[in-house]
């Protein structure tokens, strides 16, 4: 039982992490995102592989 107690808290901070990363993401100015060939539909999936890799 306290191995899925752990998963679940696991699972809830990946998510925080990952809304934490995109929402970092999502505010950085529109001029550093063509710098770094980025578009805003790029952001959830570079979120994603930054919080749970590839």
């Amino acid at each position: 039982m306290t191995a899925i107690i752990t998963q679940i808290r696991t699972a809830a901070r990946k998510r925080a992490e990952y809304n934490r990363t995109l929402a970092e993401l999502q505010s950085m100015p529109l001029g550093t995102m063509i710098d770094f060939d980025l578009g805003p539909n790029d952001l959830p999936k570079l979120a994603h592989t930054a919080v749970y890799g590839q």
